[in-house]
């Protein structure tokens, strides 16, 4: 693990669907597992219906059942799925060990267009727990799968789920260096840029329409910013010297950057309007890794200018910073939840590097990770699950961890994952 103050990791516009699939391994789960039958949906066959759609229950199923949180149920011996919770004998599946039971049904909706129904029914109490509409496309059926998982994981925990969204992550492999975007649950992965030079640290524009990432394509690095629906992209930090770390404001309007044009690596507030970049911290320190707290009154930021890198808080206001990490010699890469009470970083401990979280409000830490690599860790959507990258076997590899430290999984596939970046 190194302190990224001169980041040492472009570029077809592009976006190529890629050609490795990334393979999901749980590595731990929660103590007590619900168990959950999640039936085949019922699909309407009727003039207008798209062809070939594939049953949402595969997505719903293997959402849950990877979570760490569920015990999904075999269900293939369900010759003819129910339609609605009338045709539903809830006695029978709960003797066969299920407390919830999810059920669907896919009509046709007009020209192109599907209707989506779920229900989740509590098998026990023999009682309706909640039922959602969907009207989609049939290219937006996997997207209104992790949405019904969602709601199951909200209904059954009491806290969203975070099965929707997606990824980005660097890819080495064969030589080169690609930049890739999958599904949250790392299906669908698309190539957005290709380069024989190092990709590091992509950062989601709130929007999550736009990538910033650092590229080394000029023998240096500099900060892209890259349009995903057009591949459109431009340079927006070449300055002299190093150009890195990019981190969002809430408006998207800015990016917060880690500059070495003047002295020694500085944070600059950059407009993505005007170009003009305005420093930020001062002083002789090395300063990089920026990340604005969600209410856009903070920028969190690693510093050593305390004597070891540690994690500095900065008003934005005023500009005045008080250090934030005191437990141990070595905490950087700052990342918070969104609702910026947690903050996740990376701590040192016997020469090994872990994911580690603290309460902002009481200071208690906890360290998460066991592996002895571990980089940037980003927060899904939900606030209860951490991306990281690590090593296993001496191979890169992404990772996720609960904010508890209970619910662990592995996603790898060939080559070498690094950066992740959880998005919108």
């Amino acid at each position: 693990m190194l302190f990224r103050l001169l980041l040492p990791f472009l570029c077809c516009l592009l976006a190529l669907p890629a050609k490795a699939v990334m393979t999901i391994e749980i590595v731990g789960g929660a103590a007590n597992r619900i168990p959950v039958a999640i039936l085949p949906f019922s699909i309407t066959q009727a003039p207008g219906m798209p062809s070939g759609l594939h049953n949402p229950v595969e997505v719903v199923a293997g959402d849950l059942g990877r979570s760490g949180y569920f015990r999904v149920l075999d269900t293939t011996d369900v010759a003819v799925p129910p339609a609605e919770p009338r045709e539903l004998q809830l006695p029978v599946w709960k003797s066969r060990g299920a407390d919830a039971v999810v059920i669907g049904q896919i009509r046709p909706r007009g020209h192109d267009r599907i209707e989506v129904r779920f229900w989740l029914l509590d098998a026990v109490r023999q009682t309706q727990l909640t039922a959602l509409v969907y009207t989609t496309t049939p290219e937006g059926l996997r997207t209104v799968a992790h949405k019904i998982a969602d709601a199951v994981h909200l209904a059954l925990l009491g806290e969203p789920g975070a099965y929707g969204g997606r990824i980005a992550y660097i890819l080495k492999r064969n030589g080169r260096y690609e930049l890739q975007v999958a599904d949250a649950d790392s299906q669908n992965a698309v190539t957005v840029t290709v380069s024989p030079e190092p990709l590091i640290s992509p950062a989601w524009s709130p929007d999550g329409q736009r990538l910033a990432y650092v590229s080394f394509e000029d023998k240096k690095p500099v900060v892209y910013v890259q349009n995903l629906a057009d591949g459109r992209r431009r340079a927006v930090a070449k300055f002299r010297g190093s150009n890195s770390a990019p981190a969002w404001s809430r408006d998207g309007r800015r990016l917060a950057v880690a500059l070495s044009k003047d002295e020694t690596s500085q944070i600059y507030l950059l407009d993505l309007l005007t170009g003009d970049a305005i420093r930020f911290t001062r002083g002789g320190a090395l300063d990089t890794e920026p990340v604005f707290s969600p209410d856009g009154q903070w920028l969190y930021f690693t510093s050593d200018r305390g004597g070891s890198p540690q994690i500095y808080r900065a008003s934005l206001a005023t500009g005045a910073a008080t250090r934030v990490t005191f437990e141990g010699s070595y905490n950087v890469s700052p990342a918070l939840s969104p609702d910026g009470r947690t903050l996740a970083f990376v701590h040192r401990r016997d020469g090994r590097f872990h994911i580690a979280v603290m309460d902002l409000n009481s200071h208690q830490m906890q360290v998460l990770t066991e592996t002895v690599h571990d980089e940037s860790p980003s927060f899904a959507a939900n606030g209860r699950m951490l991306l990281y990258a690590t090593l296993v076997n001496d191979r890169g590899v992404l990772a996720t961890v609960s904010v508890d430290g209970k619910v662990k999984q592995r996603l790898s596939q060939s080559g070498d994952l690094r950066e992740p970046a959880w998005g919108p």
